[in-house]
């Protein structure tokens, strides 16, 4: 019998059919959703890519927008979008039969012009420069720990940049369409610009990103505003790096609008992030050269450490981003900020104290009772974290209150509670008590004064919100009580104030405090009242009795789960129940028992000798 032998390629194949099933199901599952995704993405390629007999168009821009928030750039990986763009690159290779040599040997192979019958052929070139422009952000993020990375960034960046000089030239031809020219030059000038900016040679870099950006408002006037929001959206991302440019080349006034931008981007990242922060850092350190004293409370202290210089040179601007911010999240990214700063601010004048000899010795000086310098600046920057921890948690506390009035639409979503309040509460009171005990103020009577009456105003909110989770499960006497010690607090804060007029005005409402608890009350009450009704009706309709239905077949009750699958007639399993058990006697007195002498009715036996044993012998002794 003739034995057939299978081609190594199609044996490979065929064994490796079988082998999916049982090793590579989830290989294959994601394959097919790459797959599913790339359909859709190519029939709106299709759509995009402006095909007619005479010309090709390509929509450039959107085309990547589309294909980097799918693959992975939505959540910074560029790992995943690079594998992608690999892989559609293979597949249009294929589609088009534009193969690079065989299995044996490569053979590097350009698209020419002469080739442009086909916009794929433009698709072509613009994946291979995604390709190596996502290989070199990611090679940009892992050169913070590894910096030799950084000259195969540079590599990988001028690669995408000469693809994308490719793809303009080709885009030259008269087969291709105006619009696909100008997004062709735009996104050449960004990459181009992108490399300049690394390289930090700011003039051909800043000419480089305003074409793009220039060639992008043009494109944007030219359609209707639902098409030009991309355009608009590009444009917003390349004036943080002009901005940055101009700076560096010698606009001074830069950074002003640098610091706008990083405000309005509402914790986004980018590539300009990590360099705008260094920026105005840098910034700082050089106006804090002529900062030498800081005044707190009646008292000037001099100011030696560079990085509290820069920190309290920086203060003023982060308060006034803060209240600027467009909206919550952003006012919550910069106060985390402000904080991270500030306890790596305190972390180096702690270090500075434990290394100071002066201050050991104090006592030997005849300044015992007197806090030094460097311990008022600590107990002063102390007092801005603290402060800051008391103003984000308030600022939290209002959002969750306007969103504790609102009516939730979606009921699937948890719903805040006045517990979340109350814990906001919690740490601004010990916030507070901690600033009470501040090395250095412990004598200041009007700071002690100002703190304790902010502790009465934010006792009387947390107490108020105490009060609201007693109402949602109807404890209403506690509630009530607690409605009346928020008076208490609210009214002593009242007669409190009019000596300290100016520490109320950072603080909230106490009247508006007080006309909201009256409304709950009153509130409270009715509802204390219709509450007792129906719980006076609700024995005579229907009375919940844990017990079995043959323990209470005296008593009517109407229990509905006797009709339902799982009726409790019985207990089951039974409860054990006692029963008599055999008697175990043991002989206690056995020990003390005595006994007669049985002496005499014991045989005495015979002393015989040898003739007594024979006689025992045969029998004559018996």
């Amino acid at each position: 019998m003739a034995s057939v032998r299978l081609h190594p390629r199609v044996d490979l194949c065929f064994r490796f059919r079988f082998i999916i099933p049982a090793s590579g199901g989830m290989l294959v599952e994601k394959m097919a959703g790459e797959k599913q995704s790339e359909a859709k993405l190519t029939g709106m390629d299709e759509n995009k890519e402006n095909t007619t007999d005479e010309t090709l168009g390509l929509e450039i821009l959107q085309i990547i927008k589309d294909s980097q928030q799918q693959h992975g750039l939505r959540h910074g990986d560029y790992q995943r979008y690079r594998g992608y763009c690999s892989r559609r690159l293979r597949r249009l290779r294929k589609t088009l039969g534009f193969k690079m040599g065989n299995r044996h040997k490569f053979t590097g192979k350009k698209v020419t012009e002469d080739m442009l019958t086909d916009n794929r052929y433009l698709l072509l070139v613009l994946m291979e420069a995604e390709r190596a422009w996502s290989y070199s952000m990611q090679l940009k993020m892992e050169a913070n720990t590894e910096p030799r990375k950084r000259f195969h960034l540079m590599a990988r960046l001028r690669k995408a940049a000469k693809h994308a000089e490719q793809l303009e030239r080709l885009c030259e031809s008269r087969r291709v369409d105006a619009k696909t020219k100008l997004e062709a030059q735009a996104y050449t000038a960004y990459l181009v610009g992108m490399v300049q900016f690394e390289l930090q040679e700011w003039k051909p870099a800043m000419e480089a990103f305003n074409k793009c950006k220039t060639i992008y408002e043009k494109l944007a006037s030219a359609f209707t505003e639902e098409q030009s929001v991309l355009y608009h959206q590009r444009v917003e991302e390349i004036s943080p790096n002009i901005r940055y440019c101009a700076y560096n080349i010698g606009d001074h006034n830069a950074i002003n609008d640098l610091k706008l931008m990083r405000l309005s981007a509402g914790g986004g990242g980018g590539m300009i992030a990590e360099k705008l922060e260094a920026l105005i850092t840098q910034t700082r350190a050089r106006q804090a050269a002529t900062m030498s004293e800081v005044e707190w409370r009646g008292r000037t202290v001099p100011v030696k450490i560079d990085k509290a210089r820069i920190f309290l040179l920086g203060l003023a601007d982060n308060e006034a981003a803060i209240a600027q911010a467009a909206n919550e999240e952003t006012k919550e990214r910069l106060y985390e900020t402000l904080l991270a700063e500030c306890r790596d601010t305190i972390q180096a004048v702690r270090e500075e104290i434990k290394a100071d000899a002066k201050l050991r010795e104090r006592a030997a000086d005849g300044e015992v009772g007197k806090v030094s310098n460097l311990q008022y600046l600590h107990s002063y920057l102390t007092y801005i974290k603290l402060l800051t921890v008391v103003k984000r948690n308030e600022s939290m506390a209002r959002v969750l209150q306007v969103k504790l009035k609102e009516v939730q639409p979606d009921e699937s979503k948890r719903s805040p509670r006045p517990q979340d309040l109350i814990r906001l509460y919690d740490i601004i009171l010990q916030s507070l008590m901690e600033l009470s005990t501040l090395q250095g103020l412990e004598e200041d009577r009007t700071f002690q004064k100002e703190v304790s009456l902010k502790m009465l105003v934010y006792k009387a909110y947390r107490c108020f919100f105490i009060a609201q989770s007693y109402v949602l499960v109807k404890k209403w006497s506690e509630a009530l009580v607690l409605y009346e010690r928020v008076l208490k607090y609210a009214c002593e804060v009242q007669s409190k104030a009019k000596n300290l007029n100016n520490s109320l005005k950072d603080l909230p409402d106490v009247q508006e405090l007080i006309t909201e608890v009256n409304a709950e009350k009153y509130s409270l009450q009715a509802a204390a009242i219709l509450d007792t009704e129906d719980v006076v009706e609700t024995p005579q309709q229907q009375v919940k009795d844990n017990k079995p239905f043959c323990e209470r077949l005296e008593t009517f009750h109407l229990d509905p789960s006797l009709l339902g699958k799982q009726p409790n007639l019985v207990q089951f399993p039974p409860d054990f129940q006692p029963i008599p058990c055999k008697p175990l006697f043991f002989d206690l007195a056995l020990n003390h028992v005595a006994f007669p002498p049985l002496d005499d009715k014991v045989e005495q036996k015979g002393k015989g000798g040898l003739t007594g044993y024979i006689k025992g012998i045969f029998g004559f002794g018996s």
